[in-house]
């Protein structure tokens, strides 16, 4: 029902910008909220960021606080991650998904329904 593709990634120096973005195709981009995931090797799936079906709600890990910054822009049926002042520990597979449940960003994957394929962050320093 929904494609996510996600695009942006590579290698970057600490210190550095990258925006990753998030295509979604099928239903209705409107109704779903999105997030951001990421995954280090040996490490659990976790929650970077997540924004409402509205874009009025936004949700970010203290890790990433102050630095990343997601968006949406339902017109494109995109969602972005803009993410600042890199660190070599943001390294990891970054994953965009969409949840069917209104009004909220769940914190779990279970919450999401639908995964794009990911795409990598390389932090070097």
């Amino acid at each position: 029902q929904v494609q996510l593709v996600e695009s942006g990634g590579g290698l970057v120096q600490a210190g550095g910008s990258l925006r990753l973005s998030c295509a979604a195709s099928g239903r209705t981009f409107s109704g779903y909220a999105m997030g951001w995931f990421r995954q280090a090797p040996g490490k659990e799936r976790e929650l970077v960021a997540g924004i409402s079906e509205s874009g009025r709600y936004t949700y970010y890990d203290d890790s990433v606080k102050g630095r990343f910054t997601i968006s949406r822009d339902n017109a494109k049926n995109t969602v972005y991650l803009q993410m600042d002042s890199l660190k070599s520990e943001d390294t990891a597979v970054y994953y965009c998904a969409a949840s069917g449940m209104p009004s909220t960003v769940p914190r779990s994957a279970s919450g999401y329904d639908y995964w794009g394929q990911g795409t990598q962050v390389t932090v070097s320093s």
